[in-house]
C-alpha cells in the first residue's frame, strides 16, 4: 500500500540520519536548523513532567471518500485489540442507457461467466490464513440513504457504523483467496488479456444469465438508470472467515463487473468480455447516477485498561486517550530549546505485533475549552512550522489548520519509528510540541487537556460546515494500525509516557 511504502521509506531515511548524528554528543533533535544544546545543568537543564492519562473510545462518525482506500475482511484473533469485521457495499453500472452488450449487431448466443473484480491495494493481518469472500446483492428495497443523489452534497459518503439491508446470495459457492497468491499474473479472456492484484470473485449462474437477459436489444429492462437498480442494486461483499483486512479502491479500473459471453456479427461465434464500473457521477442523458458505495466496519472489542498504566490506540474507527499535564499549569517563563511528548509501545506477542503492526502516524490536538461541549482544536504551531494557521481561527486570513492541510511528520515526530527492546523491535514516537510549549510559558495560555489517537482523518466541526467537506485527511488508512502504550503511569519508567522539556532560564 503506498502509504505503508512511504513510511518505510521514510524511516529508512531516518534511519540513516539517525546514525550520522548519534556520533555528536549533543542531544540531537532539531528545531528548526538548530541543534538542542547539551543539558549540562548549569546552561540547560532538562524536566520530565508527569502525564495523567485515560483510556477512550471514539463514536465514530468517519465518513471515506470516493477515492479513498476501502477496507474488506475479517480479524478474529488479534489478542490485544479483539476482533474486526468490514464489509463493502457498491454499485457498478453500465456506461450508458439504454444499454446493450457488445455491438447493436451482434447476437449474443451465451454467457460464461459474470466475475466481480477488487482492485488489491494491500493488507492488514495475518496473511497466512486465507480469506473466504462471499456475495449478496443489496436489497431492493433500501432507498434514500443507499441510492438517493442526496448523499453527493459534497465529497464523502456514509459513515462507517452504515449498512444497507442485504438481499440473497449471488455465488453459487463461496471464494477462498491466499493473500500472496494475488500478485500472481492471471490470464483472463481466453488468454486475451492478463491482470495481477485483484480479487476476482465468480458470481452464480442465475446471476449471470439474468444479466444478460436484460440486454436492452432483446428487450430487456436496462433502457434507464432506475431500471438497472430494480435489477441490481448493488453489490454487498463479506468476507466470512480470515484474519486480515485487504484494501480496495473504486477509481480505477481493475475494480469492476466483467460479463464474458459468446457473440456472433456476420462472422463465427467469438468470446469477449464487456465491464461494468463505478460511476463517479459524469454528465449526460444517457449517464448513470453516481453508483452509491458503503464501507462498514464493526470492531468487536476486548475489555480496554482504563489508561493510567497501559493505552490500547486502535486506527479509525478506533480509540484515543486523554492527556492532562498538571505541572505545565504555571510552569514558569523560559527559553524552550525542546518540549516532546514521548509515547512508547509496551512489547505483547513478537508473531501477533507483527501480523498487527503499530499506526504509522498518530495525532495530537487540544481540547476547546471556548466551546461548549466535547470539542477539540489543532494544536498550535507545531503541525507544520511551514505554514501560519490559527487553532482558534480568529486571525483574519489565517486557517484553522495548516494551509496546505499537510502535518510536517518528520518536524512535528507523529511517524512510527522502531527500537531494540529485549531482543525484538518495538515503536516510539516522539511528539514535537516546543513552539506551543514555549507560547505556554511565556504568555501563560491555557493549560488544555489533550488528546492522542491516530486517525484517518480529522474533524473539527465548529470550524466547517456542509457543503464544505469537514474531513482533513490524515496519512492512515482505515482501520491500519493498532498499538498498546504505557499510559502515565506505568511502573516501567521505559515505557511510561511523559513530557521531556529541554530549557534554559531567562537571565
Amino acid at each position: 500500500m503506498h502509504r505503508r511504502i512511504l513510511s518505510l521509506a521514510l524511516s529508512g531515511f531516518l534511519i540513516i540520519v539517525l546514525i550520522n548524528w548519534s556520533c555528536t554528543k549533543l542531544d540531537t533533535t532539531n528545531l528548526g536548523s538548530d541543534l538542542i544544546p547539551v543539558v549540562d545543568n548549569i546552561n540547560t537543564f532538562a524536566d520530565t513532567l508527569d502525564i495523567q492519562s485515560t483510556q477512550a473510545v471514539f463514536n465514530d462518525s468517519t465518513k471515506l471518500t470516493l477515492y479513498e482506500d476501502y477496507a474488506l475482511g475479517k480479524i478474529t484473533t488479534d489478542p490485544i485489540m479483539g476482533q474486526t469485521e468490514a464489509r463493502l457495499f457498491l454499485q457498478l453500472k453500465p456506461a450508458f442507457y439504454p444499454y446493450y452488450f457488445g455491438a447493436p449487431k451482434d447476437t449474443i448466443t451465451a454467457v460464461d461467466s459474470v466475475v466481480l473484480c477488487l482492485n488489491y491495494k494491500g493488507f492488514y493481518g495475518d496473511s497466512t490464513t486465507p480469506l473466504t469472500f462471499t456475495v449478496n446483492e443489496v436489497d431492493k428495497n433500501n432507498h434514500g440513504e443507499w441510492d438517493s443523489l442526496g448523499s453527493f452534497t459534497y465529497p464523502s459518503l456514509r459513515t462507517l457504523s452504515y449498512s444497507p439491508l442485504v438481499g440473497a446470495s449471488l455465488v453459487d459457492n463461496p471464494t477462498t483467496i491466499s493473500i500472496p497468491s494475488l500478485a500472481n499474473v492471471i490470464k483472463i479472456n481466453n488468454g486475451k488479456d492478463s491482470v495481477s492484484n485483484q480479487i476476482r470473485i465468480k458470481l452464480s449462474a442465475n446471476f449471470a444469465l439474468s444479466l444478460i437477459e436484460c440486454d436492452s436489444l432483446l428487450g430487456g429492462s436496462f433502457v434507464k438508470d432506475s431500471s438497472f437498480r430494480a435489477f441490481n442494486n448493488g453489490f454487498a461483499v463479506t468476507v466470512t472467515s480470515g484474519n486480515a483486512l485487504v484494501y480496495t479502491n473504486l477509481a480505477t479500473e481493475k475494480t469492476r463487473l466483467e460479463v464474458h459471453y459468446k457473440r456472433r456479427n456476420g462472422g463465427p461465434i467469438d468470446t469477449t468480455v464487456t465491464s461494468f464500473y463505478y460511476n463517479d457521477g459524469a454528465s449526460g442523458s444517457s449517464a448513470p447516477s453516481r453508483g452509491a458505495v458503503a464501507n462498514n466496519i464493526t470492531r468487536t472489542r476486548n475489555p480496554l485498561p482504563s489508561g493510567d498504566q497501559e493505552i490500547y490506540l486502535q486506527t479509525t474507527p478506533g480509540t484515543y486517550a486523554n492527556l492532562v499535564v498538571p505541572e505545565l499549569t504555571g510552569y514558569s517563563n523560559r527559553i524552550i530549546h525542546r518540549a516532546e511528548i514521548q509515547v512508547e509501545q509496551i512489547p505483547d506477542n513478537i508473531i501477533t505485533d507483527k501480523y498487527f503492526p503499530a499506526p504509522n502516524y498518530i495525532y495530537l490536538d487540544l481540547k476547546d475549552s471556548a466551546v461548549v461541549g466535547d470539542k477539540w482544536k489543532p494544536i498550535y504551531f507545531d503541525l507544520n512550522p511551514g505554514t501560519s494557521y490559527d487553532p482558534d481561527f480568529k486571525t483574519a486570513g489565517l486557517p484553522f489548520f495548516p494551509i496546505t492541510y499537510v502535518v510536517d511528520h518528520l518536524y512535528f515526530g507523529s511517524y512510527l519509528r522502531q527500537k531494540a527492546d529485549a531482543g525484538m523491535m518495538r515503536g516510539f514516537y516522539n511528539l514535537n510540541i516546543t513552539r506551543y510549549i514555549q507560547q505556554l510559558v511565556t504568555k501563560q495560555t491555557p493549560n488544555y487537556q489533550m488528546r492522542l489517537y491516530s486517525p484517518q482523518s480529522v474533524s473539527y466541526p465548529q470550524y466547517v460546515t456542509p457543503p464544505t467537506s469537514p474531513l482533513i485527511q490524515y496519512d492512515n488508512t482505515i482501520a491500519y494500525g493498532r498499538i498498546k502504550i504505557g499510559g502515565g503511569n506505568h511502573p516501567n519508567p521505559n515505557y511510561r509516557m511523559k513530557l521531556r522539556i529541554i530549557y534554559s532560564n531567562i537571565k
